[in-house]
């Protein structure tokens, strides 16, 4: 039975006041069991607080609207208090524990995109909270708690007891969190839309690459990322990760329509993707987008932390370096054909303006 591939929306997982937890679930997306990717999508309102937590999957976390804070405990290090932005990237590795506090009028909203190979539920992140309703700490008796943290009864009553909130809460606007440091983020966030331009072609579009490079700890979380934007109307070059790597794609902003071609060159899907669509490619498939007048971004994470990509059209395409006589076999064409062909597409774009 062959996969659908047809992009989806998240849903809403649990929130309240404080703000919400959404998911995409893999009896909907099936790429996501198939490719063992977990996606989500956290969205605080003002005031909103995401609990302390670690998870089973290692991620790659990127702001998609608004600003925030955000504390990051790696294994046996010190937290870091990052002030966090949009367009701002972040490699969390296994046994991260994390928080996230949104102190603007402006909601913030978090993209999470990681590997679930080592999770408990293939396609899904499951998170440990280490507070709340659900905390861990709850499951263990008080004589346990008050023996591992050497504190009373009461206290372990009044520690496990007073937050009845569930992963996400809601602050008094008067609570002080602590302030981030601008040294902390060095290393651990990467802000993709001030970065220097991977690709840059006129009309065409822009590309950032996330890789070991620009931020060294995806080499722990085995994935690399990118975002792109292009212009009103342009393509994005046909072409596939050469590397067996899952190419897993979100929508930040416009519109566009999609193509991915899979095997006996049969096409798995042809649809029109929006803001807030993901979907994913399966390994070795051809992927192409042509966008609409307003233009289209996407963030995508690859499932390696260093991607290399092999294009299907352009300067740099297999094509131009094939010879000619194999060009002309391999299509069954005169040689007038391949000159034709051989003569067009003579630049290094991968992204193609609109037709004149």
């Amino acid at each position: 039975m062959e996969i659908d591939l047809s992009p989806r929306l998240a849903k809403k997982e649990y929130g309240g006041g404080g703000g919400s937890y959404f998911a995409w679930c893999p009896s909907e997306l099936a790429m996501l069991r198939e490719g063992n990717i977990g996606a989500a999508k956290l969205a605080l309102e003002k005031n909103g607080f995401a609990l302390p937590r670690y998870s089973d999957s290692a991620k790659v976390a990127y702001v998609l609207q608004g600003n925030g804070v955000a504390g990051i405990v790696l294994p046996e290090k010190e937290e870091k208090v990052v002030a966090i932005k949009k367009g701002d990237a972040i490699a969390l590795p296994f046994g991260v524990v994390t928080w996230w506090y949104n102190k603007e009028d402006t909601e913030l909203v978090v993209l999470l995109l990681g590997d679930t190979s080592k999770g408990h539920k293939a396609g899904e992140f499951t998170d440990f909270f280490l507070t709340g309703s659900n905390g861990i700490f709850t499951g263990f008796s008080s004589e346990f708690v008050s023996r591992a943290w050497d504190v009373d009864d009461k206290t372990v009553s009044t520690l496990l007891g007073n937050q009845s909130g569930k992963g996400i809460v809601k602050l008094a606007a008067s609570f002080k969190m602590p302030e981030p440091k601008g040294e902390h983020r060095s290393g651990l966030v990467y802000n993709c839309e001030e970065a220097p331009l991977d690709v840059d072609i006129k009309n065409g579009g822009r590309v950032v690459v996330l890789n070991t490079k620009n931020l060294p700890l995806v080499a722990e979380v085995g994935l690399g990322a990118d975002l792109v934007r292009l212009d009103g109307g342009a393509m994005c070059s046909p072409g596939f990760s050469c590397d067996s790597a899952l190419q897993v794609t979100y929508i930040v902003r416009g519109s566009g329509r999609v193509q991915i071609v899979g095997i006996d060159g049969r096409r798995a899907l042809e649809t029109t993707v929006k803001a807030g669509n993901l979907f994913i490619v399966p390994r070795f498939y051809v992927v192409s987008k042509i966008c609409d007048a307003d233009g289209m971004d996407w963030f995508s994470i690859i499932t390696t932390p260093n991607p290399i990509f092999t294009h299907l059209a352009g300067r740099t395409s297999v094509w131009k370096a094939l010879s000619p006589e194999v060009i002309e076999a391999s299509f069954k064409v005169p040689s007038e054909v391949e000159n034709h062909f051989r003569s067009k597409r003579t630049s290094d774009e991968i992204f193609f303006p609109p037709p004149n």
